[in-house]
């Protein structure tokens, strides 16, 4: 029975991954990693002597995904206790229809967890690939929203309550910079991952007597992957640094997607997801226009963390090989690069097409009118006063200002203690929005120019 199209779409799958991590992580893509590390075994084996060269060939025309019945895998891994074994014998038997002698050579000197791992990290090589445009494609746009908007003036909210004007540039070089970060973590970890696990039953290669590490040699060669030192089988630190990279990108996304959702308010109104036919609707509400895309990442934000703590949990393995911890990892891993290549998708997607209101921005700023600027009246009272006086003065101003419902620019000009300090016209650019975004605009500069060498 040939395979069927593992990748097809669940219900729910191209709502939390994209379509090229589906089918970097299917279930055709799990058993093609075990067979190319099968037929580069045999290629391996091959060029240094082991196996003739005709039997190298037979097995690997034999190592392709749809020539196998991935039900009865399914049957005989519940019982094998992984799929390695059942594919092992599949392939032995392909082999065996058109080059009998070829057959005993499958899988020589190899164990179950050698293919397994080794197909896993092809498949992480794949997904790594995937993750890469959207990032691309994310920071570009973030970017670009930086360099256009680092003078867009917007309020900046400390505890979710108004604090002192920013820039919506000053957000989104934040947005990026911890992306940048989390851009090269992944990139190390996802290189630390990319090493070839081939140690045979115990981790000794003892099957391959003294040609072991030429094999590894040969094998690392074909698949073009690193030659760690030795065998990892129950050294799981390169898989969970991966992981750990993964739950930082999914947490960067998170944070993103909560200040998104957050400015979408219908109360705040500053910055929408992208529109669009049957995009962010309600099923009874026509007016609503939902954020979606920070929705699906949010929820990959709050999945993710405890998938992490599960391949950290499993990571004290016993002796040699283990026992359970190792299987943990089976599903755990490429869950997690499903979610966060989904969220990573549809963040790009949203920054690509985000919609800002300037003018919102600046009537949000009016909305305590005038007390948000209490600081920068403090600061420059206190140049003249002191801080203490100044602050006493400015606080006895706005408990005046929210008593009396009136602007406190108002309140501070009817205070001669005061205007005995300022002039009215000072007090007036004091209530600029403009004159109090500090280094704002540096630090946005600062963020672009440490980035410059990258895509």
């Amino acid at each position: 029975m040939p395979m069927t199209d593992s990748s097809t779409p669940t219900l729910l799958g191209p709502l939390f991954a994209s379509d090229a991590m589906t089918a970097a992580f299917s279930d055709a893509a799990r058993l093609q990693g075990m067979l190319d590390f099968e037929a580069a075994l045999a290629r391996a084996e091959a060029s240094i002597g082991l196996m003739p060269a005709t039997a190298a060939e037979a097995i690997a025309r034999a190592c392709t995904a749809d020539r196998f019945d991935v039900a009865a895998l399914a049957r005989n891994t519940a019982q094998a206790g992984n799929p390695a074994i059942p594919m092992v014998k599949q392939l032995t038997a392909l082999v065996a229809q058109h080059h009998p002698s070829a057959a005993r050579f499958v899988h020589w000197g190899a164990t179950s967890q050698d293919a397994m791992d080794t197909g896993l990290v092809l498949q992480i090589r794949a997904g790594l690939a995937a993750i890469e445009p959207d990032l691309q494609r994310l920071t570009a746009a973030l970017a670009a929203l930086a360099e256009t908007h680092a003078k867009t003036v917007m309020i900046g909210r400390t505890l979710l309550q108004q604090a002192v004007p920013v820039t919506f540039g000053l957000k989104a070089a934040g947005w990026l910079a911890a992306l940048d970060r989390t851009r090269a973590r992944l990139a190390e970890a996802g290189r630390a991952a990319q090493v070839l696990q081939f140690g045979g039953a115990a981790g000794t290669l003892a099957a391959l007597g003294d040609r072991g590490l030429d094999v590894a040699a040969a094998l690392a060669k074909e698949l073009d992957l690193v030659l760690p030192a030795l065998p990892w089988h129950g050294h799981r630190d390169r898989l969970v640094d991966l992981a750990a990279a993964l739950g930082l990108l999914v947490g960067t996304l998170g944070k993103m997607a909560r200040d998104l959702s957050l400015l979408m308010q219908t109360e705040v109104a500053e910055a929408f997801e992208p529109a669009g036919r049957g995009r962010g609707g309600s099923s009874t509400m026509p007016h609503k226009r939902n954020p979606i895309a920070c929705a699906v990442t949010l929820a990959a934000a709050t999945r993710v963390p405890p998938l992490v703590a599960t391949l950290l949990a499993a990571m004290p393995q016993e002796q040699e090989r283990g026992l359970g911890g190792w299987h943990a990892e089976w599903e755990t891993l490429p869950e997690i690069f499903r979610l966060a290549a989904g969220a990573l998708h549809h963040m790009a997607d949203t920054i690509a097409g985000l919609t800002l209101d300037a003018r919102r921005m600046r009537e949000n700023i009016e909305a305590t009118r005038g007390l948000v600027m209490a600081e920068a009246v403090t600061m420059a009272l206190a140049e003249r006063i002191g801080k203490h006086g100044a602050h006493d003065l400015v606080e006895s101003a706005c408990r005046r200002a929210l008593a009396e419902s009136v602007h406190l620019r108002d309140a501070l000009a009817r205070e001669p203690a005061v205007m005995a300090q300022l002039t009215p016209d000072a007090l007036d650019r004091l209530f600029a929005p403009e004159s109090y975004l500090g280094m704002a605009e540096r630090f946005v500069e600062r963020v672009l120019a440490a980035r410059t060498p990258r895509s």
